[in-house]
């Protein structure tokens, strides 16, 4: 018989500094020791990913310059990111909390909601400790847990006491535990929103919990209130275990070892990230309506284009030669340092239909026969047995970009 209470309850388990609590899981010599987990760990431009809570003490953090970090801390043992160690180590980690209820949601690597409501046997405490020490002896990974009637407030409960930290957050409690804190650290406005909010006297979140709502949507729009109302305590979001499938984008980014004016070095960018961008595409089976680009240059001035297409794409090559076209009409010919391609307005190939034209009647003519082979193929061995695209070898592409919290489930 399911146990029943007169509000939900949602935790939201946050593993602390994930990657690098992996490395010093797969090794213990690593342990009590100032670690970090950086992209580009050769160059001086290299970026801290993770770190450990020995390095934090010394003063690392992450987004720290690989050579910032190393002078605040001449000890720091700099490792490069093993994706695929921290995939299995994530679906390790969703396993054990799917042992608890179905109703588990995740929202990256390593992190995720669980609603407890129902769950018969254990009091509402008890299962967060049992999950956190569980995760502790059988992974080796420390973890803090949030609980509260709603999924904002869980994420804001397992924020207030890393690492390994249980916080309980109750609507009644707001204005003792959430109101004071400054508006910058609440889940969902970042530092950008933060400064806008400051222009209208919102320093706090009991600010924003009692702003003037038509003022708020003036400056933020829709938003404007969605923030109240969390600031209130209000979220009637369920947690929804098949949410991580729904996806609106794929993207990536890189650094640049350096910056650079160089146009050949600019396209090579380009086209390796059009190439990242089509195989996630293709493994996700979808078609993109608008290319968006971003481009970081060498002052830290970051700029972000995008186009419209009239048909559905998903082909390496027109990806980037759409990606090519807004950043050659975009560049002042100032040094590069960071460039990025993102899909967006994804469509489920199954779902686009190509507005056939002029100029691509011909060309999708030609590949009607074949089309029409694979698909009598297809039909009689079963769905997807044979499909059009790039060599088989680009499946096992696993490398690392932007999108790759999102991407973790991929099989």
């Amino acid at each position: 018989m399911e146990r029943s209470h007169s509000g939900r309850i949602i935790l939201h388990v946050d593993m602390n500094s994930f990657y690098a609590s992996v490395e010093i899981a797969f090794n213990q010599a690593l342990k009590n020791k100032p670690l970090a987990i950086a992209g580009n760990v050769e160059e001086r431009k290299g970026i801290i990913v993770t770190c450990s809570y020995e390095a934090r003490a010394k003063g690392v953090k992450t987004t720290m310059p690989l050579w910032q970090a190393r002078k605040l801390c001449p000890d720091l043992i700099v490792m490069k990111p093993n994706f695929e160690r921290y995939r299995k180590a994530s679906k390790a980690m969703f396993d054990i909390l799917r042992e608890y209820t179905d109703l588990v949601e995740p929202v990256s690597i390593d992190e995720g909601y669980m609603d407890i409501t129902n769950c018969v046997g254990q009091t509402p405490l008890e299962i967060p400790k049992q999950i956190q020490q569980r995760l502790l002896d059988e992974l080796l990974l420390p973890c803090s847990i949030g609980v509260a009637p709603n999924k904002f407030l869980a994420k804001m409960a397992s924020n207030m006491k890393k690492p390994l930290g249980i916080t309980i957050l109750r609507k009644r409690e707001l204005s003792d535990k959430l109101w004071p804190l400054p508006v910058a650290e609440m889940h969902g406005v970042g530092n950008k929103t933060a400064k806008k909010l400051e222009t209208i006297n919102i320093k706090t979140i009991y600010d924003l919990a009692h702003g003037d709502s038509i003022q708020l949507k003036k400056l933020l729009g829709i938003n404007g209130e969605l923030l109240k109302q969390r600031a209130n305590g209000i979220d009637t979001r369920e947690v929804d275990p098949d949410s991580i499938y729904e996806f609106k984008s794929i993207g990536n980014s890189t650094t640049l070892a350096k910056d650079t004016t160089n146009e050949k070095e600019i396209n090579d960018v380009l086209r390796r990230l059009a190439h990242s961008v089509m195989v996630r595409m293709k493994r996700k089976e979808v078609l993109t309506t608008r290319i968006f680009i971003s481009i970081r240059f060498g002052n830290l001035k970051t700029i972000t284009r995008s186009k419209k297409l009239e048909n559905p794409i998903k082909n390496e090559e027109d990806i980037y030669s759409v990606a090519k076209q807004l950043f050659f009409a975009n560049w002042n010919e100032e040094p590069i340092r960071l460039l990025g391609i993102t899909a967006q307005d994804l469509l489920g190939k199954n779902d686009a239909i190509k507005q056939l034209d002029l100029f691509s009647f011909e060309e999708d003519a030609k590949e009607e026969p074949l089309l029409s082979v694979m698909n009598k193929i297809n039909e009689r061995y079963g769905n997807q047995l044979i499909q059009r695209g790039v060599k088989g070898a680009l499946e096992t592409d696993i490398s690392p970009g932007t999108s790759f919290n999102k991407d973790f489930l991929r099989d």
